[in-house]
């Protein structure tokens, strides 16, 4: 798909972290920007810095997880700009789980799958059929993981299981759009290959009181300033990857209608070729045994 100027894109999750970072790269192209967000005053924070640079906007702050409020976010994006041509459907948030799976709060599961997975499919739901109707090119990216979608993520199951129906959701809907002979594309996002500075670690700072915690936490909860303090601290070293390349990544690969948009990498493809032979091989899946327990 050729990005031009004028275009209109949509981006959840778009007030920090890659979704900031989209918005600033899709602005860049000039394409008019819808914003959305379920935090108020950092959307603001993101939507002043863009609209200082010249950037045309909708700002809209909404929880994905609640379909009336994405319905009224497609409302009025078409409403105001008349069009989207691209969807990135990027809002997540880690659950906050604790201990083995037969541990965890079913509340955790409830919360990150309203959000990770219900988000996505609410976003393709009430933008797709209006962006069909209109008969110009578009695209669809999904934000999902290579915890969930590359290589299973034991310490963060609740996360890696959202993540990996991300895949397969965009698989279908990538199938769907083809045997329409649709001009729109699909396309799964897995951000890195390294961390990134997001505020996924701190998710529970929006979690609504109709997913709380049935029981309260044993552990505090960690912030991605306090897990890389104890990895280096461990004598390890870690990297990361910027979120602008991420957005540039994602640029890149709706311009190339590339439905797996994922960096290259020697350590994920390893994991890809670890995974598969031990499907091939029907074998146990002993790739996932070198991981230490941790809370999500």
């Amino acid at each position: 798909m050729e990005l031009r100027a004028g275009q209109v894109a949509v981006v959840t999750g778009a007030a920090s972290g890659i979704g900031r970072a989209l918005a600033g790269r899709f602005a860049a192209e000039g394409l008019k920007v819808v914003l959305a967000d379920v935090e108020e005053a950092p959307l603001r924070a993101a939507a002043e810095e863009l609209a200082a640079d010249g950037a045309e906007l909708l700002v809209r702050t909404v929880d994905v997880g609640v379909r009336a409020e994405v319905e009224a976010l497609a409302g009025a994006a078409y409403e105001t700009f008349g069009a989207v041509h691209v969807l990135c459907n990027n809002a997540g948030v880690g659950s906050g789980a604790e201990g083995r799976m037969w541990e965890h709060d079913p509340a955790d599961w409830r919360w990150a799958f309203e959000v990770n997975v219900w988000g996505v499919f609410h976003g393709v739901q009430c933008f797709l059929p209006r962006m069909l109707a209109a008969g110009e090119p578009g695209h669809v990216v999904n934000t999902s993981s290579t915890d969930g979608g590359i290589a299973p993520l034991p310490t963060a199951s609740v996360y890696a299981v959202t993540k990996a129906a991300v895949v397969t959701l965009t698989e279908s809907l990538y199938a769907h759009l083809a045997a329409e002979g649709a001009p729109i594309g699909a396309s799964v996002l897995f951000p890195g290959p390294h961390m990134l500075r997001t505020g996924l670690w701190e998710s529970h700072r929006n979690r609504p009181a109709r997913h709380a915690k049935s029981r309260p936490r044993r552990t505090p909860y960690r912030s991605l300033a306090a897990w890389e303090a104890a990895v280096r601290a461990a004598g390890q070293e870690v990297a990361f990857t910027p979120v602008e390349a991420v957005a540039e990544q994602v640029v890149d690969g709706i311009r190339a209608g590339r439905f797996w948009m994922l960096p290259p990498s020697e350590h994920t493809d390893a994991q890809i070729r670890a995974r598969s032979r031990s499907q091939l091989d029907r074998t146990a899946p002993t790739y996932l045994e070198h991981f230490i327990l941790d809370d999500e």
